[in-house]
């Protein structure tokens, strides 16, 4: 499911002294594939880059093609689009905080966000008809429109979910077993970050303040008030509170788009024809900036897509952060980062 990577490990005694990383063994071929598809179809295969970060993948796609299309995305779509990448994001955050529990050994927070995420997974599929939206975004719009009593349980269950995750944040910050594990373990120093280029949520965690909502919003962030969570200690307990601090500030977001979400249709009446030339999409998912370069030749094919993973940045910064803790806390740290193996490999 995550594809393959290979860690080797030299150790001292229980301590590291060197992580060597070596990625890249499927070769999908993601990069030819885009080459036999219509630019009208290819956000589907955009979307399946990377699975958990499709809305933030096939978002990127389809900005780059609008771009060359010339299309005006209604303000409903962009709205709608809003909603599925800050699901998708509070999808992986709760999912990230139940195995960061479990990797120290806490699995009662396993079990208790486990169960938030598979409720926040049907009330997508309830409103989306996907559990995971991989085809609901396409090139002017969304493919469908999410009905008003739909948007209002996914509003009341984010509320409901922030309640939650914020008894659950008390119980992991006065659980000693946690504490222990998790502060201190896989620092990376906010001048290692910076000299890095560490990006996305696992920059944030270690003082670099980057947030393309913030900082480049694009429609229809740039209508929203977005918050930057932002420490700066750099350690799995840093990572941690920024997981949760996000969560947070996604759920508000969710139930203002929610509240707020304007008429009109959802998706551009009347597609025009795509031009040749070079366009780009750039998307804050939940790991960070996705970026997406699509050039199409005069013949209206694709002649080369790219897709940039924030995990391109921040595998790097994995190899120092595990120097100097011990062999068992691996995976712990690891999964403090949750980088993509597929989005690396293309």
């Amino acid at each position: 499911i995550i594809e393959p990577g290979h860690f080797r490990f030299s150790i001292i005694g229980e301590k590291v002294l060197r992580l060597e990383e070596r990625l890249g063994y499927v070769h999908k071929g993601i990069e030819r594939r885009f080459t036999e598809l219509a630019p009208s179809e290819a956000q589907c295969l955009a979307a399946r880059i990377c699975g958990d970060s499709a809305v933030a993948f096939s978002w990127a796609y389809c900005q780059a093609a609008e771009g060359l299309m010339q299309i005006q995305v209604p303000p409903r779509a962009l709205y709608l689009r809003a909603l599925a990448l800050e699901l998708e994001r509070l999808q992986n955050h709760l999912g990230d905080l139940g195995a960061l529990g479990n990797d120290a050994g806490f699995a009662f927070g396993l079990t208790q966000f486990s169960i938030l995420k598979e409720r926040l997974l049907r009330a997508v599929a309830a409103a989306f008809g996907q559990r995971y939206l991989f085809d609901w975004l396409v090139p002017g719009g969304v493919a469908k429109d999410v009905e008003t009593p739909r948007l209002a349980e996914l509003a009341a269950l984010t509320h409901e979910i922030a309640g939650r995750a914020h008894d659950l944040r008390q119980i992991y910050e006065e659980h000693s077993g946690l504490r222990d594990r998790f502060v201190g373990a896989g620092q990376v120093a906010p001048e290692l970050a910076q000299r890095l280029g560490l990006t996305g949520l696992a920059g944030r965690a270690s003082g670099q303040a980057f947030d393309l909502r913030v900082d480049q919003p694009w429609p229809p962030y740039d209508e929203f008030t977005v918050a930057k969570c932002v420490r700066h200690e750099g350690d799995v307990a840093a990572r941690v509170a920024v997981r949760f601090d996000e969560l947070h500030e996604t759920c508000v977001l969710i139930e203002r788009i929610a509240r707020e979400l304007p008429a009109g249709e959802v998706v551009a009446s009347a597609a025009a024809p795509i031009a040749a030339g070079l366009a780009v999409g750039l998307i804050e998912g939940w790991r960070g900036p996705v970026l997406l370069a699509l050039q199409v030749g005069a013949d209206g094919a694709i002649q080369r897509c790219h897709a940039h993973d924030p995990s391109w940045q921040n595998w790097p910064a994995l190899e120092h952060a595990i120097v100097g803790n011990i062999v068992p806390d691996f995976p712990l740290i690891n999964k403090s980062f949750n980088l993509a193996y597929s989005g690396h490999d293309l």
